[in-house]
């Protein structure tokens, strides 16, 4: 038996930074846009380059093993060097991949990770195998014998298995962690709120809610100052959408902007753990893995478990790949007690 089975993606990340990359941003009077350019035409010299293994079911599984959790990964690569490099990977996790799927049929997922000079980034994804996972792939034994489901953003076809495996972790009363992904969102609210009635948390960030609900974050006008609110009123009414059943948390995470959590009662913001930022990517997936199991540790305390999920993207940021920095409970206990002023702000309904 497991405490935490993952599905997700599993790729070969290549990091690349160019100090000649631009950031330029886009604003009409609803929205704004950033955008990372290059010079067109040109050839652009590489600053920095290296290779790492991520993808939301690989980084979870591993930052759930490195929490103490006995964890199984379900993910599905080819059989090729890139499937080679992900399984040597995990020597040393903890991380049961029994539950892995190999197809030699398929190419293993790869990403170039284009990274800005402000440790942003924009990825340029091949899914792969990840696109191909089916319903007879999955042992559902192992889900069933399993306390806590975790699933990351399924994409393709792969995410035709997303029904049957909630479905079949609420019937046998395996808890949920849904960390929706585009392709399940484009499907449109009508699907999604099936797949959100059987989640017990539901983390997104603001982009996705906001794809999610169809409901726009509002800029600042001359008139109306929605930054000055701790929670915009926007962020509000997307967590009033998403919450489908009385028993939900959903957490919305925003970038260096913080996150924010909801349980129907109360709202929950907490700032970012200040760290030095070198690449973002892996973030989300250490937060929100970090904030399930946090709860567990915590008696579900959701604003403590979210300060111990900053603290661990944190760690996460300040390094290049995706499970570079991962922390220990007791790494993060010690650095929450080093910093007595971080803290979590509650608001009521």
């Amino acid at each position: 038996m497991f405490e935490v089975i993952t599905i997700g993606s599993a790729t070969m990340d290549v990091f690349v930074e160019c100090e000649d990359a631009n950031i330029v941003s886009v604003s009409t009077k609803s929205k704004k846009a950033e955008f990372m350019s290059y010079p067109y035409g040109a050839k652009v010299e590489i600053s920095d380059f290296a290779s790492k293994v991520g993808g939301g079911g690989v980084n979870t599984a591993v930052n759930f093993a490195n929490l103490g959790m006995k964890t199984s990964a379900i993910f599905k690569i080819g059989d090729d060097i890139y499937s080679q490099g992900i399984i040597k990977s995990f020597e040393g996790t903890n991380v049961d991949l029994s539950n892995k799927i190999q197809d030699p049929k398929d190419s293993t997922g790869f990403s170039i990770i284009l990274v800005s000079f402000q440790g942003d980034r924009t990825v340029l994804a091949h899914r792969g195998a990840n696109a191909h996972i089916k319903k007879s792939d999955i042992n559902f034994d192992a889900i069933k014998n399993s306390k806590l489901l975790y699933i990351a953003p399924l994409n393709g076809e792969s995410n035709r298995v997303l029904d049957d495996i909630c479905y079949f972790a609420q019937d046998n009363d395996v808890y949920i962690c849904f960390n929706a992904g585009s392709t399940s969102i484009k499907k449109g609210f009508n699907y999604l709120k099936k797949i959100l009635e059987t989640a017990n948390i539901v983390v997104m960030n603001k982009e996705e809610a906001s794809m999610a609900t169809k409901i726009e974050v509002r800029p600042d006008t001359r008139d109306t100052k929605y930054s000055k609110e701790l929670i915009h009123p926007d962020v509000k009414e997307m967590f009033e959408k998403l919450k489908v059943r009385d028993y939900q948390i959903i957490v919305i995470t925003d970038g260096g902007n913080g996150a924010y959590a909801y349980n129907g009662k109360k709202y929950f913001y907490c700032p970012v753990f200040p760290s030095s930022v070198v690449s973002t990517l892996g973030a989300g997936d250490a937060f929100a893995s970090t904030f399930c199991a946090a709860l567990k540790r915590t008696n579900i305390d959701i604003g403590k478990s979210l300060m111990m999920a900053s603290v661990n993207s944190a760690g996460v940021v300040s390094e290049f790949g995706a499970t570079q920095g991962l922390l220990t409970f007791a790494e993060i206990d010690e650095k929450l007690s080093a910093n007595p002023d971080y803290n979590y702000t509650v608001i009521e309904k």
